[in-house]
């Protein structure tokens, strides 16, 4: 079983950059698909990006496309969400999920708090 722990979260102007990581303890993420999700108030949880375990090709929902990014650490068994270009609609509760390849297990994070304003 894995476990995971999300930070970098913070207040950030418009425009503005912020790096997201996510750190995974019991386990490597070697066998995972990995997500970061996000949540607005008032809002369902959405997938804004995902790598696949399988073969590394990567999703990006099309509000995110050409600003966030997504990167693994494979020896910090650490996933990475690069967010540039950061605007108001942004802001969430940001999520990491892994997805077990095989088992099709679901793991979360805690979340870490992502606000854009000025």
């Amino acid at each position: 079983q894995v476990q995971l722990v999300e930070s970098g979260g913070a207040l950030v102007q418009p425009g503005g950059s912020l790096i997201l990581s996510c750190t995974a303890s019991g386990s490597t993420l070697d066998d995972y698909t990995i997500g970061w999700f996000r949540q607005a108030p008032g809002k369902e949880r959405e997938e804004v990006l995902c790598e696949k375990g399988s073969d590394g090709s990567t999703y990006y929902e099309d509000s995110v496309k050409g600003r966030f990014t997504i990167s693994r650490d494979h020896a910090k068994h650490t996933v990475y969400l690069q967010m540039n270009s950061l605007k108001p609609e942004d802001t969430a509760v940001y999520y990491c999920n892994a997805h077990h390849l095989v088992t099709r297990s679901d793991y979360w994070g805690q979340g870490t708090q992502v606000t854009v304003s000025s």
